[in-house]
């Protein structure tokens, strides 16, 4: 059993961006000041968040329980390595989205910026409390917390179209929320406990069917928010809200929550082999391999640019569920670095994506050609992005791909080999004729007036995250050692099997 280390950083990583959230909105009339407190406790929070990576590294766990409710219950957060690497991802990636988000906020003038930047805020301290959760009921408050403040910004441009996705985003997400916490409530009443304890802590709690009762209804939440199809729906049409926003919701806080929160439930609740009992690892498999090869295939289809990403979406983060669903140690680590890898190259894909919208005032496709001539480190990044989503070695999403096909041989699922390489081809079909098109295509005359890349605010965040997918393919290490704490969590999750 891992050594306690008793700590309150966990806690000041949640409150300190809801500190700023309400220094925002006090501070809303000055835009400097309140862009000031943005970068403050984006800077704050890596520096707590990160403080405690050597801690985890040891293999020590940090808990801190500020509030004791009796009976059992408690808010607790507890830091092992999935929920750090979770934790570093956010932080890290927010304060690179804060600088885009004022050049992006900036360039196109947009209204309801102190509420941009407020709820932004609340958000990260969400998805900051859902990594650090120590139990169900200290996720669960995090993960509901995470969908009314992503509200706001779903519906920022406040016209009636964005009213319509913000109000089924709700209908999704707080549905499903609430039968998770009927889940959560069932999980009490058989095991008397909420803990979370890698490998599970619910075999022989309950009668079989009781125990795949909870398993769907645990996960109801979660797979909402991981965008698995038929639960889909709500994600492409929050595409309305700015990209930023965008970038948010796919990889840093809402996407990749509903994701983690699949890692904790069959990791830390279930366990392998309890799932591998039940048999319900196998149809949730086969959903994640419908949605990989389905979400490709309407991507296809779509003529936006930003659509066609909320799509690659939806079937990129399967991949994380499929490698879980796997329940080999291999497929685990893919899935688990699949969180951070996914993350580093769709946020570049959505940063160019803004950055195309802020010099061109468009997104269709079509209207791209010749653009990249015009912008070609843009361009550049989003080509680069674009091969790692379909796998190319050296890129980031190579080393997690890898790790699932390994891990589906290891366990005898030779079908999987076959969902990954139409995955891959599928993924070049609709994401490398952009900038192919942007690169040789002629320019539209309504667009030859257009001259040099966007305002460094908005290019130089996208650079970073470019080269970052490019290192991390190489050395997947750096620079926070995500690849070895996905390597210790799946160690932890497989009793040391891995």
């Amino acid at each position: 059993m891992a050594e306690i280390v008793y700590d309150c950083r966990p806690l000041w990583a949640v409150l300190i961006s809801l500190i700023a959230a309400g220094l925002i909105l006090l501070s809303g009339r000055h835009r400097n000041l309140r862009e000031f407190w943005t970068i403050a406790a984006a800077a704050g929070k890596i520096a707590i968040v990160w403080s405690m990576l050597p801690i985890v590294l040891a293999g020590k766990t940090v808990v801190c329980t500020p509030v004791f409710l009796g009976h059992g219950l408690s808010l607790t957060f507890r830091v092992d390595a999935a929920g750090l690497l979770f934790a570093m991802l956010a932080s890290g990636l927010w304060l690179i989205t804060s600088f885009y988000s004022i050049g992006y906020m900036r360039t196109l003038k947009e209204e309801h910026q102190t509420g941009y930047f407020a709820a932004f805020a609340v958000c990260l301290s969400s998805a900051v409390g859902i990594a650090l959760s120590g139990n169900l009921l200290t996720f669960f408050i995090f993960f509901e917390m995470l969908t009314l403040s992503t509200w706001p910004l779903v519906i920022h441009e406040r016209n009636q179209e964005a009213m319509k996705a913000g109000r089924q985003y709700l209908v999704y997400t707080l549905v499903s929320g609430q039968l998770t916490l009927a889940g959560i409530a069932l999980t009490y009443a058989v095991a008397g406990s909420l803990d979370f304890v890698p490998g599970g802590f619910l075999a022989g709690s309950a009668p079989k069917p009781m125990l795949v009762l909870i398993f769907v209804l645990l996960l109801a939440g979660p797979l909402v928010k991981a965008g698995l199809m038929p639960m889909h729906g709500w994600l492409p049409r929050a595409m309305i809200a700015p990209t930023p926003v965008s970038a948010l919701l796919h990889a840093v806080a809402v996407v990749k929550a509903g994701c983690f929160g699949v890692i904790r439930i069959t990791g830390f609740v279930f366990g392998p082999e309890l799932m591998g009992e039940l048999g319900v690892a196998t149809p949730l498999a086969v959903l994640a391999a419908i949605t990989i090869i389905l979400a490709s295939v309407i991507a296809l289809t779509q003529p936006n640019l930003k659509q066609r990403l909320a799509y690659s979406t939806i079937g990129q983060l399967s991949y994380i569920i499929l490698g879980m669903s796997l329940l080999s140690p291999l497929a685990i680590l893919g899935a688990i670095f699949h969180l951070f890898a996914h993350a580093v190259m769709k946020i570049t894909l959505f940063f160019t994506a803004g950055a195309i919208y802020t010099k061109t005032h468009t997104l269709e496709i079509d209207d791209l050609s010749g653009m990249g001539r015009v912008m070609p480190l843009t361009f550049a990044a989003f080509t680069l992005c674009s091969l790692g989503i379909a796998g190319m070695p050296f890129v980031v999403g190579f080393l997690s791909k890898w790790d699932i096909l390994l891990g589906a041989i290891d366990g005898g699922n030779f079908w999987v080999v076959v969902v990954l390489a139409v995955s891959a081809l599928l993924s070049v079909s609709y994401l490398i004729p952009i900038p192919l098109k942007a690169f040789r295509g002629a320019t539209k005359p309504e667009l030859a007036n257009i001259q040099g890349e966007p305002r460094a605010l908005t290019l130089v965040p996208l650079l970073i995250t470019a080269v970052l997918a490019l290192v991390c393919g190489i050395f997947p290490d750096f620079p926070g050692h995500f690849y070895q704490l996905a390597e210790i969590a799946v160690r932890n999750i497989t009793a040391g099997c891995y």
